[in-house]
């Protein structure tokens, strides 16, 4: 009889046809812890995924891996959806992860880093936006389970130290899914109050308890209220986000009761101090007083009361002098300074020196107009050329030359006829 062996790949491909046909394998949703974690350098992750009884390989691509809010590494309790398949290399079947977030603390752990960041990068946490805490609260506001052992320790704890305070509580969830908007409303309600100081917070707890206080509306009702406020929420060890906003963080209700009021006995003592030192000063103050009035009494000037006033009258004429001298001088100056004025003015003003400049080319034009042989011809005189030359004398004409006459208004040209000598 002959046997149809077959090879280990058909059976791991037959194997693997099996589990990718199953319904239910096709989506699982699985938990456990990561172990054997390894980050490949082509961005896909390979761990094993364990819990107390079993273990199953598992991958993760980089497609995949990419949607990813934390990074992942050994002990990480995750929740994974996925579907299992076979890898016919090995024969061994293995959860192929689409999904992957981190479970219960974890998660949490991870979001409130994430807020936190966010909120600091905001500058809620800056510390010029903290209000400075009254230190003689008369009315103060608590935001807390009106039934939890927080408002007993509050209230007790503030009537304890400062009876005249007076207590106002607005009761909310602290706890649970609806606990954030109670929160939120409460605060908004306490800041119309005209309170001095509201504290916020609760008891202990785990993390999931105290996670309200973790919540982001919770962090900006308590940035955007006016009145100051106090969180103390758990134990001492307990940081939620609603501690780094608030003004002041106390690390148990007791705690915040404590920083919120002073005690009586220090109070009185304290008043009883500023008495005693009030009433010191104002010894000192009438002892000095009282001392300068005894050198008064016994002052010259009180003595004789009309020195004063004789000292004041040779003062009043000593200055009613030299203001009289002040102003003389003053008005000398102005009078020369008006003067040097008045003449720059005249030396510099452009109409008066073309007045001038005017007058004196008029002047100019009269002289030298005197001094024009032309304006000799309009009194009847002429003068007589040859070949455009003056005659002066007899001798520069003889008879028939011909000669030019110029008149005032004219020249005539004539024939010598005769030549005379003079006397």
């Amino acid at each position: 009889m002959e046997y149809n062996y077959l090879k280990i790949s058909q059976i791991n491909n037959y194997i693997k046809n099996l589990i990718d046909k199953d319904y239910f394998l096709n989506k699982v949703y699985v938990k456990g812890e990561i172990s054997n974690f390894k980050n490949h350098a082509r961005g896909h992750l390979y761990f094993t995924l364990k819990d107390d009884n079993s273990r199953i390989n598992a991958v993760m691509f980089a497609s995949s891996a990419k949607t990813l809010d934390f990074i992942p590494g050994d002990g990480n309790q995750v929740l994974i959806e996925g579907r299992i398949s076979c890898y016919p290399a090995s024969g061994s079947y293995q959860i192929y992860v689409e999904k992957m977030t981190l479970d219960g603390i974890g998660r949490l752990f991870i979001e409130y880093e994430k807020l936190k960041k966010k909120l600091a990068g905001e500058g809620l946490f800056n510390k010029e936006h903290k209000k400075l805490i009254p230190k003689y609260p008369m009315k103060v506001g608590v935001i807390t389970a009106d039934t939890g052992a927080a408002i007993k320790d509050i209230v007790s704890t503030i009537k304890r130290r400062f009876p005249i305070c007076q207590v106002i509580l607005f009761p909310s969830l602290v706890q649970g899914p609806d606990a954030k908007y109670n929160i939120v409303n409460q605060i908004k309600k306490a800041d119309t109050f005209n309170l001095d100081t509201i504290i916020v917070g609760r008891g202990g707890g785990s993390i999931e308890d105290l996670w309200a206080f973790n919540e982001e509306i919770v962090a900006r009702a308590i940035y955007e209220c006016n009145t100051p406020i106090i969180s103390a929420v758990g134990h001492e060890i307990d940081f939620t986000i609603a501690d780094f906003v608030a003004d002041l963080r106390a690390p148990t209700p007791t705690g915040a009761a404590e920083m919120c009021v002073p005690t009586i006995m220090d109070t009185n003592i304290l008043i009883n101090n500023l008495v005693i030192r009030a009433t010191k000063t104002i010894k000192n103050m009438v002892n000095q007083k009282f001392v300068m009035l005894e050198r008064f009494k016994r002052s010259y000037i009180l003595k004789n009361p009309y020195s004063m006033y004789e000292i004041k009258e040779q003062k009043l004429d000593i200055l009613i002098d030299n203001l009289k001298n002040n102003m003389e001088n003053i008005i000398t100056k102005k009078t020369h300074l008006y003067e040097n004025i008045t003449s720059s003015y005249i030396l510099t003003n452009p109409m008066i020196l073309i007045d001038n400049k005017s007058n004196k080319l008029d002047i100019l034009i009269k002289s030298l107009s005197l001094l024009n042989p032309m304006s000799i011809l309009d009194k009847g005189y002429s003068i007589v050329k040859h070949d455009d030359k003056v005659i002066k004398q007899i001798k520069d004409v003889k008879k028939g030359d011909n000669i030019d006459i110029t008149l005032a208004k004219g020249i005539i040209s004539a024939k010598v006829m005769e030549v005379k000598n003079g006397k």
